[in-house]
């Protein structure tokens, strides 16, 4: 059977590099400080996506992110990668959301899309560690959701297998479609980039992108391959509240972000011996640094 699957994947800052200059005084990420990276979960998402879409004819995977102008990087690399386009959720008024803002303009872009029959994300986002979107988005398209997961084995008869890892082990859950799905960082890691991918999709634009003076030249091939015309919604495009996005419709503030680098005061050499392997690991038991 073909599928449409929606992904979910978001443009995080890249939480190796937090300095004195990663948040406004407003309580939000200073992204324009902070080097841009695929949210490495939703990586490990779209593999399972690109999974499916080989294993079932037919099937299409479309991205949603939401984010400034520069997040149509998302959508790109996700083509290069395989998938078949995107929408980009783009409007000031979308700025500073919290994970109920966040989940709410997500659900509203994919009522616009109306037609799917999964929609996987990553576990969560490590410019917040939350794991809260995917679950919230679930609730508000009333549909079902398997969290945790490892592995989509199989859909069958409009129902999907999947594999999830927990705490305590592993459990195979089945579901009906159409569902949401959240991937864990131990799935698989996603397929590189495809280089004829790249050379298919590199020149895609969003309408905002397409406006500045080094696409000028290109204007004559957005017309001859729509494939390169990438979606970019506003809040209105998508009929939301504009009082339920970004910081109006946000609960949660962020306070202080602090970069904690953890430094050895001291150190010790050990010969590898049994005796001074069991004496260290009676003492990192003692100081309740294991156990």
């Amino acid at each position: 059977m073909s599928l449409k699957i929606i992904v979910l994947a978001k443009q995080v800052p890249d939480t190796r590099n937090v300095g004195k200059d990663a948040m406004k005084a407003d309580g939000t990420v200073n992204r324009a400080a902070l080097p841009a990276i695929f949210n490495p979960e939703d990586l490990n998402a779209l593999e399972q996506a690109l999974r499916l879409k080989d294993a079932c004819a037919g099937t299409t995977v479309t991205l949603l992110t939401m984010g400034p102008g520069r997040a149509a990087e998302i959508i790109r690399e996700g083509l290069y990668r395989g998938a078949d386009g995107g929408y980009l959720l783009t409007d000031r008024a979308f700025a500073g959301a919290d994970t109920l803002a966040t989940s709410y303009a997500i659900s509203m872009a994919i009522r616009k899309i109306k037609e799917y029959d999964l929609i996987i994300c990553g576990r969560q986002a490590i410019d917040g560690d939350t794991a809260q979107v995917g679950p919230q988005v679930a609730e508000k398209l009333r549909l079902s959701q398997i969290t945790y997961a490892e592995e989509i084995q199989k859909i069958e008869d409009g129902k999907v297998t999947v594999k999830r890892r927990l705490e305590g082990g592993v459990e195979t859950v089945e579901a009906k479609l159409p569902i949401v799905i959240t991937v864990n960082g131990s799935a698989p890691e996603c397929r590189p980039r495809n280089a004829k991918y790249i050379q298919k999709y590199k020149h895609a634009k969003t309408i905002t992108e397409k406006q500045d003076a080094a696409t000028a030249g290109y204007a004559a091939l957005f017309d001859k391959r729509p494939y390169l015309n990438l979606q970019e919604w506003s809040v209105a495009d998508v009929n939301a509240d504009v009082a339920q996005c970004g910081l109006s419709g946000s609960p949660t503030k962020v306070k202080k972000i602090e970069n904690v680098v953890f430094q050895a005061k001291e150190s010790k050499t050990l010969e590898p011996t049994g005796d001074n392997i069991d004496e260290l690991m009676r003492e990192l038991i003692l100081n309740h640094t294991i156990g």
